[in-house]
């Protein structure tokens, strides 16, 4: 079992950049593809990035492809969500989850951080 939270969240104007941190409980962060989602007010959560277990191979939601950057430091246990160039459209809840294989369906993976704010201004 892997507990995950994230941090890094915040308010920021459009155009400006964020760096989300999911830190991961347990020994065992490197057997667990990791990804991220979002959720904004009234909509369902969606699949934003994730990434192999080695950090060899990412795959992106096409909303946030060329600006948003997910990486992942196995000696840390931790997964990072580079985020540049917001746009008002990016306000979220923003989640990281672990699994064992990379999918873009909730349903894929395990375990789910509690999520961190992000809220971008026009």
């Amino acid at each position: 079992q892997v507990q995950l939270v994230e941090s890094g969240g915040g308010s920021v104007q459009a155009g400006a950049s964020l760096r989300l941190s999911c830190a991961a409980s347990g020994r065992t962060f490197s057997s667990y593809v990791m990804g991220w989602f979002r959720q904004a007010p009234g909509k369902e959560r969606e699949f934003v990035a994730a990434i192999n277990k080695s950090g060899s191979m990412t795959y992106y939601a096409d909303s946030v492809k060329g600006r948003f950057t997910i990486s992942r430091d196995n000696a840390k246990n931790t997964v990072y969500l580079q985020m540049n160039s917001l746009k008002f459209e990016d306000t979220a809840v923003y989640y990281c989850a672990a699994g064992h294989r990379i999918a873009i369906s909730l349903e894929d993976y395990s375990y789910w951080g509690q999520g961190t704010q992000v809220t971008v201004s026009s």
